[in-house]
């Protein structure tokens, strides 16, 4: 049976395309090696459960490790001490049943099959207490305890107890025995959790687990790493792909979210062969096959993009702050103290680069344009309507007319806005640039904005369209010597992409400007420069 690539649960070697986890297991191995308690806390769909699972395999032979879940564990179970502790030593007592773990005496299993299951005595955490150290005491090697799905507990206080009773084991470790290692995974940090099960008035930072050492292991996929699961696609399918150019554009797409990168695979793996236009496995596996499964991902409806736009939903300020950055290209600088910055650093939707905000990834990034531009209400506006109405004009031969395009869009847009003062140049004429466009490539074509040129004077968008890019700079008109500047560096920018032609639209303020569309030529390089 053939491997496939896998966006549910864990990833299992045998079956599945993975990338090589063996350095990101050795840094952790280090934490563990050193008697850390940490957490493991990433976004949703990082790869999380997997990289214990891999983890698990590294350990077993110097530790006996319990690797449990709390995913999917009923709410009576943490309705009080008694149900908890009950419930976790089921958990470890399926662990010895199964023969998941070595190096713990069948005395051990016995009784934890026996105290989970006498409901006539009632337990509590200092049975808890008792019986982890007792098995520590008895076990061959050292114990490491693993729990996936924290955030599953985190609404309840009978979690954050047992927190207590591992801190106070930990404390104690030199004159008692303990666990060696602890790791918690999730998506929310251990403070987090302490804030959740507290009403607004009583949030406090203290946390039963501030013993936890630093977890800064990157889980992302690096463009290497990448190639290096296309590398074992490849020996199997052999689609002549090139692995190094393919690997470098997911990476570009999805600055290595494991998720992502792995469903963008799964498209061009599974579904795109059944496109006509995708019928040799060297096509699917190109640049072009790339930004077809984009597309197909942008317009799906997963549990990752229902949680971004939720929480864009939820926390009004960060909508604000993810607004400005996207369509008036401001910079904003990261405030550890910001609440809601904060809710989107854990959930993985933003970055800091340089002190600064950044939207995590080209998906994520195009994801929030398409969520800001297709509202009902910006669908309204005219110059939005104007583009659907005129999308066939556009379109030549499977090619858009793109000086056409800024023509027409020169011509409504000073129809429409043209009495409009600076400050809405500023900050909302790129933003209606992209209104009469979507319409125009929608359900065929794709773009997206270059975040490492947009700032509060320039953004670049490319559009990709049945296998031709189109490369355009929008800008604040800052008088002839910025302009030149501009230019230049679209130019620059063209030689990148090994184009020819590219496009350039200046919203102007000044009274005295020349409405309109021209062509200036750069060397070998054409511009159409779009005046509004």
């Amino acid at each position: 049976m053939k491997k496939r690539f896998n966006v549910t649960g864990v990833c299992i070697p045998r079956y599945h395309y993975m990338v090589d986890l063996s350095k990101k297991v050795d840094e952790i191995k280090k934490l563990v090696d050193q008697g850390e308690y940490f957490t493991i806390n990433r976004a949703r769909q990082y790869g999380k459960t997997t990289t214990l699972a891999a983890l698990k395999r590294r350990l077993d032979t110097e530790y006996s490790v319990f690797l449990i879940s709390f995913e999917g564990i009923e709410e009576e179970a943490f309705a009080s001490a008694d149900a908890f502790c009950r419930r976790v030593f089921s958990l470890l007592y399926d662990v010895l049943c199964y023969g998941e773990i070595s190096g713990i005496p069948e005395a051990v299993k016995e009784e934890l099959e026996k105290i989970s299951r006498e409901e006539e005595r009632r337990l509590d955490f200092r049975t808890m207490t008792e019986m982890l150290t007792k098995i520590c005491r008895l076990a061959e090697k050292p114990v490491v305890l693993m729990i996936d799905e924290v955030d599953q507990a985190s609404a309840h206080a009978s979690f954050i107890t047992f927190l207590g009773c591992l801190r106070d084991m930990y404390l104690k470790r030199m004159s008692r025995p303990a666990i060696r290692s602890v790791i918690l995974a999730g998506v929310y940090d251990i403070k987090n959790l302490k804030l959740k099960i507290r009403s607004d008035e009583k949030r406090t930072s203290n946390s039963p687990w501030n013993i936890a050492a630093k977890f800064d292991v990157d889980m992302s996929f690096s463009a290497d790493e990448i190639a290096g699961m296309l590398e074992e696609y490849e020996e199997e399918h052999g689609s002549g792909m090139n692995i190094k150019e393919i690997a470098e554009l997911l990476f570009e797409y999805t600055s290595g979210y494991p998720y992502l990168v792995s469903e963008l695979c799964k498209i061009m793996d599974e579904e795109l062969e059944k496109e006509s236009i995708f019928q040799a496995a060297e096509k699917v596996w190109s640049k072009r096959g790339v930004t077809e499964a984009v597309k197909i991902l942008l317009n799906e409806s997963n549990p990752l993009f229902e949680s971004l736009i939720g929480k864009m939903n939820d926390y009004p300020e960060l909508n604000r702050i993810v607004y400005r950055i996207l369509f008036e290209g401001q910079t904003i600088s990261y405030n550890p103290d910001d609440f809601a910055i904060g809710i989107a650093r854990m959930f993985g939707f933003i970055k800091v680069e340089h002190g600064n905000v950044r939207i995590a990834n080209r998906i994520f990034e195009t994801r929030l344009y398409n969520m800001f531009l297709l509202s009902s209400a910006d669908m309204e506006e005219e110059i939005y309507k104007q583009g659907s109405r005129m999308k066939n004009q556009f379109i030549k031969n499977g090619q858009i007319d793109m000086e056409l395009l800024l023509e027409k869009f020169v011509q409504y847009f000073d129809d429409i806005y043209g009495d409009q003062n600076q400050k809405f140049y500023e900050e909302d004429g790129r933003r209606y640039f992209m209104l009469f466009v979507k319409p125009i490539i929608n359900g065929t074509g794709n773009y997206y904005i270059e975040a490492k040129t947009r700032n509060n004077e320039q953004t670049d968008m490319i559009i990709d369209y049945f296998g031709h890019q189109y490369i355009i700079e929008m800008k604040i008109w800052h008088g002839d010597a910025y302009n030149m500047r501009g230019e230049k560096q679209l130019s620059d920018y063209l030689e990148h992409y090994h184009l020819k032609k590219g496009y350039m639209l200046s919203f102007n303020f000044n009274k005295n400007k020349e409405i309109g569309v021209k062509k200036i030529q750069l060397g070998d390089k054409e511009l159409i420069e779009a005046v509004v």
